[in-house]
């Protein structure tokens, strides 16, 4: 049986590498994105980067305010770029661990497409006239 938080969630997930029990961070490789988890006491974080081009940053923040309305992932930024992100407790169990991951891993994979609908053969957008801000 498998204790520590990310090993537990590899093993709710059927996660077919092996996982260090006292891992602090690792990152999942699911059907071609690249999911990491980090383990912060209480709560785990799921992460995944979508892109380093600030370029797309104003059309991906043009969508964060609608998505955040349907699914608890969250739109960020930082030095590296855009990432989307969401926190589980880290107490959950295996079933909550599961539907977790797969709500994340469905997020990343519609934000990942939404830089494939790039117009223009990968034209920047501009910045929206009008958007909700938080």
């Amino acid at each position: 049986m498998k204790t520590g938080t990310i090993a537990r969630l590899a093993d709710a997930i059927g996660y077919p590498e092996r996982v260090d029990e006292d891992a602090a961070s690792y990152v999942f490789q699911v059907d071609g994105i690249e999911i990491t988890a980090v383990d912060g006491g209480a709560r785990l974080r799921l992460e995944c980067r979508l892109t380093d081009d600030e370029a797309v940053l104003p059309r991906l923040a043009s969508y964060a305010a609608g998505r955040i309305l349907r699914e608890e992932a969250a739109l960020a930024c930082d030095r590296e770029g855009a990432f989307i992100w969401r926190e589980v407790a880290a107490n959950a169990d295996r079933t909550v661990f599961q539907r977790e991951f797969e709500a994340f891993a469905a997020s990343c994979e519609w934000w990942r497409a939404r830089l494939e609908d790039r117009p223009g053969g990968g034209e920047p957008l501009p910045f929206p006239e009008m958007m909700i801000r938080p």
